[in-house]
């Protein structure tokens, strides 16, 4: 009996471990790295660019644009800001005003009060939710780095760690893959809780072999410069195996790729 007892709680033992918010699902769509991506958060996507991952607004764009993307062979990503809040998004209302901050350099947008996790939660479960109605295979949820910026509040990094994790949940309970946007210095702690890597211009401040442990772990990192020509990255993108591209800011459909 004691012997039996002992085999069931190392299977429980071992369920449990299985269980782990830092694990990877199989069932989750797990980007490698090198694949190639079109970043398109202008206007509705145009599907015409042949590869093999698009990056997409996810209030922009209906269940039927991921749909045909799908039909097409590719992966989608729904691109959601979970750092501001934005006056031109149908859930405006949602969010109240004692957690707006700073304006963040964008038109129409504050930083948020990331402290306030049982306020923002259900909030931002509501905008997955979404995502995952409309068929996305992933996140990029953007502006998780308030911590380092003129956001209003006394944010630390600490506090950041917290509510990208709780952000990264989010997404996991939705069966979405995440990826960590920016945000470098905290790479080595938020590495296990995140799917892929998105991030802009690594290469102009000479930081891009920062976002090697995730290439390191089999993870895809989603690379875009914009002021840097090709000729000035792509060698150092293709050593590293960033997924990487130049970009117009406004991002459009225009990308050229190393």
């Amino acid at each position: 009996m004691k012997y039996t007892a002992r085999v069931i709680l190392s299977a429980l033992t071992l369920a449990l471990a299985g269980c782990s918010g830092t694990e990877q699902d199989e069932s989750r769509w797990q980007p490698h790295p090198g694949l190639a991506w079109q970043w398109q958060l202008d206007t509705r996507v145009d599907p015409s660019v042949d590869v093999p991952v698009y990056d997409i607004d996810g209030f922009e764009n209906t269940a039927a644009d991921v749909a045909r993307l799908h039909r097409d062979g590719r992966k989608v990503i729904c691109y959601v800001n979970v750092g501001a809040w934005e006056d031109f998004r149908p859930d405006k209302a949602d969010f109240p005003r004692s957690l707006l901050g700073e304006q963040n350099g964008w038109a129409g947008e504050r930083w948020l009060d990331i402290r306030e996790l049982t306020v923002l939660r259900p909030i931002m479960e509501r905008r997955f939710d979404m995502c995952r109605d409309k068929g996305f295979d992933a996140v990029e949820p953007d502006l998780v780095e308030g911590y380092g910026n003129d956001t209003g509040f006394p944010l630390t990094a600490r506090d950041q760690l917290r509510y990208n994790r709780m952000i990264a949940s989010i997404a996991h309970e939705r069966g979405l893959s995440v990826g960590l946007k920016n945000d470098l210095p905290q790479i080595p702690q938020l590495l296990p809780d995140f799917d892929f890597a998105v991030n802009e211009e690594c290469a102009q401040y000479d930081e891009c072999a920062r976002l090697s442990p995730f290439i390191a772990a089999g993870k895809a990192v989603f690379h875009v410069e914009y002021a840097e020509p090709t000729s000035r990255f792509c060698a150092e993108s293709r050593r590293l195996k960033l997924s990487s591209m130049r970009k117009e800011l406004e991002l459009g459909v225009w990308r050229k790729p190393c």
